[in-house]
This record gives C-alpha cells, structure tokens and sequence, in this order.
C-alpha cells in the first residue's frame, strides 16, 4: 500500500481527484514506489521511456551528458512535480537524458501507458488526470524556453544575472534562494564553475549582488 502523503494529494496530476480515491487510482496506474540515493541514476540516458515520475521527497536533475562528458542540467525536479513524462508519453526508445537523484529521495513511477489509456472498469479519473498532464507538460514547455532565454546569453555574466533577475521577479523580492549548488548552477547555466565563480565574485565586488551559498541578494542593477 503507497502511503498518501500531503505531496501526493498536492500533485498536480492528481488535481480534481478526492483524496479517498487516490490509492485506488494509484493502484490501477500501476504505481511502484522507488527509493534513490544522491547521485543514483533513476533513469538512464538511452534507455526505453516507460513510466512518469512523480518525486515524493528529495530532488532530481534531468541531465544531459555530451561525448567528452559534459554535464547540463536541464530541469531541476521538486518534490509534488513530474519526470520523464513529455518522453513517455511520445514512447521514446531512446531517451535523449538521464533523470539523476540530486538529493536522497523518493519517487513513483507511474506505468505511461495505464496513464494514457482507460481501464476496463473505465475509471473515470483518466480523462481527469489526462487533462492535468497535458497542463503539466505545457508548463514544463515554459520552463525550458525560459532556459532557453537564460543560456542565449553571450557571456557568463549575461546568462548568470537573466538567471539571477528571474529568480528575484519569481520571489517578489531582492532576496531569494535558488535551487543549485556552484557545480549546478554552472551545469545549468552552461558555463565552467571556474569562470562564474569569477564572474560572481567580480559582481559582488561591484556591488550588484551579494550571496552565500545558494542565497542571493540583488542589490542594484549591473551597468552595461
């Protein structure tokens, strides 16, 4: 039995359907429920698209790794949020990333096909949560333009401070807390952690930001 936690009932996906229902739903998505250690690969690079993710605790990466090795972060996972959905739903044989365990966490894997598809008592939840994922999924297009817009930058200190003003516009304040260590906001920017760890530091000796750790604060506007 999968325990309903709070995170469940607050999913997305599962928006519109009544918290008694949950674990009869879950059961006929074929919901397995997986435990990940930091840095495990939950889903490998090249591997079949079979199952969305929905994370229960901790954070995971969606990661592209190039021929020499290099890594991008292209989505950082919250708990409450989807993995891997857009690539099983299209059946993709090959996934093109890897869905990597940033912190110890929790997951379900939901079989895609179940999602997708009635069953025989034609539960009628599936046209509910079919809805929800079209929704999601059109969210996390959003998401990657904006990544998008973010890495178009020419220079690391163009990339770094679109990334930063964003943050601080989502937060509603100058103070803010992003998602990333160093090493990951390097690999999602798309820069050396050498070079932005220079170009940070060069800023805060402007007096454009401040931060420590993964807290920044923005504390006026860099000048051209």
């Amino acid at each position: 039995m999968i325990p309903i936690t709070p995170v469940l009932t607050d999913c997305a996906l599962f928006e519109g359907v009544a918290d008694d229902d949950l674990s009869s739903l879950l059961h006929c998505l074929g919901a397995k429920h997986i435990t990940c250690a930091r840095g495990e690969c939950i889903m490998a690079e090249g591997t079949p698209a079979r199952h969305v993710g929905v994370l229960l605790s901790g954070q995971v990466q969606l990661v592209r790794t190039d021929y020499y090795g290099n890594r991008s972060i292209l989505l950082n996972i919250r708990p409450g949020q989807l993995f891997a959905e857009s690539f099983a739903c299209v059946g993709t044989e090959h996934l093109p990333v890897s869905v990597v365990a940033a912190e110890n966490c929790e997951a379900l894997l939901l079989d895609c096909r179940r999602v997708l598809t009635s069953c025989c008592s034609a539960c009628a939840f599936h046209s509910r949560i079919i809805h929800n994922l079209l929704q999601i999924m059109a969210h996390k297009n959003l998401a990657l333009h904006r990544k998008t817009l973010i890495t178009s930058g020419r220079t690391t200190r163009e990339k770094l401070m679109t990334y930063l003003l964003m943050q601080a516009k989502e937060a509603g304040q100058a103070d803010f807390t992003i998602p990333f260590d160093r090493q990951g906001l390097a690999d999602y920017l798309g820069v050396d952690r050498s070079g932005l760890s220079a170009e940070m530091s060069k800023l805060k000796k402007e007096g454009v930001l401040d931060f420590y750790r993964s807290d920044f604060r923005l504390l006026r506007p860099p000048e051209d």
